[in-house]
């Protein structure tokens, strides 16, 4: 495994992935890479958001808890997605917990060098703005699709 993302075949289109080479070489200079077996878990739902995650390879399951105490799939991660961005950069716990499905690959970056980089890259930053908003909408369209499924239910009950 490399540790450098500059030698990476697989940065076509990636947020962190695409920046222009001087900030490139920034971020490969803050991210470590690191390899995850089956069942890890790269962080748990309600924990301090020290981390984001950069998925180079592999899936992870994005898991809820419910009221009753059981997890709920809200989603499978694939390679190219940052897991942890909204809660690192709020300074709040991660929302849901991120587990390992078969063996992947990830950039971890650490919230400070991240807000760091930011700052410095406005450019990215807006890039991640992006992101945060693409996810946003994502969420809404979620949401009115359980409430349409559950509106749907109760009419022909």
């Amino acid at each position: 495994m490399s540790q450098s993302c500059l030698d990476c075949s697989q940065r076509a289109d990636r947020l962190f992935c695409d920046l222009e080479p001087d900030a490139f070489r920034e971020f490969d200079q803050i991210k470590s890479l690191e390899s995850w077996a089956r069942g890890t878990i790269l962080f748990r739902e309600g924990h301090a958001a020290r981390s984001v995650f950069l998925l180079c390879e592999g899936r992870v399951r994005l898991t809820v808890c419910t009221e009753s105490g059981r997890r709920m799939t809200l989603r499978i991660a694939t390679p190219g997605e940052v897991l942890g961005l909204s809660a690192v950069l709020s300074g709040r716990s991660y929302e849901v917990t991120a587990e390992v499905m078969d063996s992947v690959q990830v950039a971890q970056i650490r919230r400070h060098d991240l807000l760091k980089f930011l700052r410095q890259h406005a450019e990215t930053c807006m890039q991640v703005v992006g992101l945060l908003s693409e996810d946003l909408h994502q969420a809404y369209g979620r949401v009115r699709a359980v409430g349409l499924t559950r509106t749907r239910h109760s009419h022909t009950a």
